[in-house]
């Protein structure tokens, strides 16, 4: 079932439409991404799901309210972090959490959420003295403190080292586990495909696509790259005689042999034949980051156009 339904969203600053004519839905118990350029419009969504910012037009339906009507309510049922957020300074964990829990009818146990976190040991810590990936689990942890049925994360990971990132993500997965829905704005694409369920992608205020990361990264295609150097030269003419090649291209030392479907046994087989060594052989496939940049253009806002699902 549905616990978020955009109809029609729009938002205009300046004559400039941020959001333009977006719908949508979160289904109940899934991780929500997403994504797109800076200033494609996902923190104007999400902040008008939250009821931060009031639509131009359109209706938004969480848990079946109105987040500007019923903002109480709401907001005692949907946990947020903000894409822009920190505390003062000197607060310590603890005293952070218990504000935060003393904003909620029904709050969490905070101190279970530093245990969960990993954070018991820095209830006493101040905000200033935090690794930056120490101060993400604390938004997250303030996030969920008031027991949400809904939890949206804006950029969680922004400025994280790998391991502080990847240990993150370790906690939104243990979120989804314990029956939170998830909606997690990202502009990492290995974020997006480990986490989320379904990816919605935008671009200039309106949605692309809506899929899974999987049929995304299908709409591209089931090419293959072989990179490689010879170990002796070879004619370039044998490979595009090849079945399943489509093209062979040169990138200095190295042969750059494109195809689909059996195209890694076909040339595979060939060189063997020939008794040739790929040296540094690397087989590259797309993924959501080929369907990313495929869906939402370049730098100058051109966009492929694909089959869409919104």
């Amino acid at each position: 079932m549905p616990v978020i339904e955009v109809e029609n969203l729009t938002k205009v600053y300046d004559d400039v439409s941020a959001v333009d004519g977006v719908s949508f839905s979160v289904d109940e118990g899934e991780i929500f991404g997403i994504v797109g350029p800076n200033g494609a419009g996902k923190t104007t969504t999400v902040e008008s799901v939250e009821g931060l910012r009031k639509p131009d037009g359109g209706t938004i339906r969480v848990l079946g309210l109105d987040p500007v009507r019923d903002r109480y309510e709401v907001t005692q049922r949907v946990g947020a972090q903000l894409q822009e957020s920190r505390l003062q300074d000197k607060i310590r964990v603890g005293e952070a959490l218990e504000l935060y829990a003393s904003f909620y009818d029904h709050p969490a146990d905070w101190h279970d959420l530093l245990v969960r976190l990993g954070l018991d040991q820095k209830v006493n810590t101040s905000y200033a003295d935090l690794s930056g990936g120490q101060k993400q689990r604390l938004a997250v942890a303030l996030a969920l403190v008031g027991s949400p049925e809904i939890a949206i994360l804006d950029e969680l990971t922004t400025g994280l080292d790998p391991a502080a990132r990847r240990s993150v993500w370790d906690n939104i997965e243990d979120i989804k586990k314990a029956g939170v829905t998830v909606v997690l704005v990202t502009h990492f694409m290995e974020e997006a495909e480990r986490l989320c369920d379904r990816i919605m992608v935008v671009a200039r205020g309106r949605i692309v696509a809506i899929d899974t990361p999987a049929g995304l990264v299908e709409r591209l295609g089931s090419e293959q790259k072989l990179r490689f150097r010879p170990s002796v030269p070879m004619d370039d003419a044998l490979l595009a005689a090849l079945p399943d090649v489509t093209s062979v291209d040169h990138d200095g030392s190295q042969l750059i042999v494109t195809g689909t479907g059996n195209v890694v046994h076909s040339v595979t087989s060939l060189l063997a034949q020939r008794r040739v060594i790929a040296e540094g052989l690397r087989i590259e496939q797309h993924n959501l980051e080929d369907a990313y940049l495929a869906l939402t253009g370049d730098e100058t806002g051109s966009a492929e156009t694909l089959t869409e699902e919104s």
